[in-house]
C-alpha cells in the first residue's frame, strides 16, 4: 500500500519540466499535453496560494546553438536542425507569475548547469512536485538529480506524459517509483490542503 501523502508547501516545489510550445505540441501518450498542462496548472495556483514555490523550466539551445549536445546515436535525435522561434516559449497556461523562478536548462535535466539547486536550497525547500514532458527525458534526468541531491520527490503520474506509452510506463514504474512517490493531480492537491 502507498504511504501517505503529507506535504508542507513552504518545504515544497513545484518543478514543472519542459511545457512550452515545441514539446507539448507534440504527440504524447499515455495523457494529452492538454491533460499535463491543466493539471500542472491546477497544481501551480493551488501550491502558490498555500506559500509553496514553483519552478518552470524550458529548454533550448543559446541563439547560436553552439551548446547543443551533438552524440553519435543509435536513434535519430527528436529535434534537429533549427527550432522555430518561439519552440522554447512556456504555453499561455504556463506563463510566470510573480514568486515564480525561471529556468532554461540546456540538457535533458533542470539541475545540470543551473541554478535550481541554489534557488530551493535558500528556501528551504526538501521536496520537489514534478510534472512534465516527458516522463523519461526531462522529468527522469531531473528527477535523478533530484534524488542525488537528496530530496525528497513526488511525481504527479497524470501531470506527465511521454511520447510513447510504453515509456512512461518504465519510467514511472521501474525508476521514478524506487526514487520518490508515484501520486496522482488529486492525491498532490488534498495533500497540499491539509
Amino acid at each position: 500500500m502507498a504511504n501517505s501523502l503529507e506535504l508542507n508547501p513552504q518545504k515544497t516545489a513545484l518543478v514543472v519540466i519542459d511545457l512550452q510550445k515545441g514539446i507539448a505540441g507534440m504527440p504524447t501518450a499515455p495523457h494529452s499535453a492538454a491533460d499535463v498542462i491543466r493539471r500542472t496548472a491546477q497544481i501551480a495556483d493551488h501550491l502558490r496560494e498555500v506559500g509553496g514555490f514553483v519552478v518552470l523550466v524550458h529548454v533550448g539551445p543559446s541563439p547560436d546553438g553552439k551548446d547543443a549536445l551533438h552524440p553519435i546515436t543509435d536513434n535519430a535525435p527528436l529535434r534537429s536542425g533549427n527550432p522555430p522561434a518561439d519552440w522554447d516559449q512556456f504555453v499561455p497556461e504556463m506563463t510566470p507569475k510573480d514568486g515564480d523562478h525561471v529556468v532554461r536548462k540546456r540538457q535533458w535535466g533542470a539541475f545540470y548547469g543551473t541554478d535550481l539547486d541554489l534557488q530551493l536550497r535558500r528556501r528551504g525547500i526538501d521536496t520537489i512536485i514534478l510534472t512534465g514532458i516527458a516522463t523519461n527525458i526531462g522529468v527522469e534526468s531531473t528527477a535523478r538529480d533530484a534524488y542525488e541531491r537528496g530530496y525528497q520527490q513526488i511525481f504527479v503520474e497524470d501531470a506527465c506524459s511521454d511520447l510513447s506509452e510504453e515509456a512512461h510506463a518504465f519510467a514511472i514504474n521501474h525508476v521514478l517509483a524506487r526514487i520518490g512517490r508515484v501520486r496522482s493531480t488529486d492525491e498532490v492537491l488534498k495533500a497540499l490542503s491539509k
